[in-house]
């Protein structure tokens, strides 16, 4: 196996296996209805049912053949975001049906990675790469300008809402190791939320808006690669009662998406198997 789609349990403290394959799958989102994930393998887009009792279906994605693990399920369910470079040879986010159709473009400014989407489902949260620098921006999803959140401090990365659209959540290395901080969703000053000597990455706040859950690299990782030891770690919203829920092989494409099933009791993700 390669890839294993599992489903983590933060009441009961268990978890499934969903689907196993020998395939590479990333990043799973779970749909606003609870009915499927979402993933990517290959530059292609698909759903899979969450008890795994089938095979995943592919999603129709018109032209975006190159998608990447970021993307994401509307609130209400009826759009999805993909994040593709086949039109520009960079990443684009792009809006189509859920069901599949052909994808339209929201970010004229490029490379632009997908990461969250505002609970009222008016507005993505995600990272741009403008001039080398990496920052959190946020945009409407009919296009338009891009609203820029951070300035060039350090590298800013993996933003996702907080349940009530207050506040966006991400992570930044301007304090030297990656850690998570959050900003203001219309603007304003950052605020540091972890203080760890891990690599704090992809912060997805719980629908309840009680928890987060994020992957935590060792210290000594650069960037956020595949196939290392990370944890997976939960925190209130404050960055409070920090712990560890489990180890696997992982990182790149365990969890780079919103993450969580629509009632905040599991959330989704995937663990690797080391390449033959």
């Amino acid at each position: 196996m390669r890839s294993s789609v599992e489903i983590y349990n933060v009441r009961t403290r268990q978890n499934r296996v969903v689907w196993q394959t020998e395939a590479l799958f990333e990043a799973p989102n779970w749909s606003p209805d609870g009915s499927y994930l979402m993933l990517n393998s290959d530059g292609l887009v698909y759903r899979l049912s969450p008890q795994g009792d089938d095979e995943p279906a592919l999603v129709d994605t018109g032209f975006a053949r190159e998608c990447n693990n970021d993307h994401g399920i509307s609130p209400d369910g009826s759009l999805i975001a993909i994040s593709d470079k086949v039109e520009f040879g960079k990443s684009a986010i792009y809006v189509l049906p859920a069901e599949g159709g052909d994808p339209r473009l929201v970010t004229k400014n490029l490379p632009s990675y997908w990461h969250g989407w505002s609970p009222d489902g008016r507005k993505f949260a995600y990272c741009g790469i403008r001039n080398d620098l990496f920052d959190i921006y946020s945009i409407d999803i009919d296009g338009g300008e891009e609203t820029r959140l951070t300035f060039g401090e350090g590298r800013n990365d993996g933003p996702d809402y907080s349940p009530d659209g207050m506040w966006i959540y991400f992570n930044s290395s301007r304090t030297g190791l990656m850690q998570i901080w959050r900003v203001p969703a219309s603007g304003g000053a950052a605020e540091r939320i972890t203080d760890s000597n891990y690599g704090d990455w992809f912060p997805h706040p719980s629908p309840k808006g009680d928890k987060i859950v994020f992957v935590s690299y060792d210290a000594t990782v650069f960037d956020h690669p595949r196939d290392q030891h990370v944890r997976v770690r939960l925190m209130d919203m404050d960055g409070g009662n920090v712990e560890t829920l489990f180890e696997l092989f992982g990182g790149q494409g365990t969890m780079n998406s919103p993450n969580w099933s629509p009632n905040g009791d599991e959330f989704a993700y995937v663990r690797y198997f080391p390449v033959a």
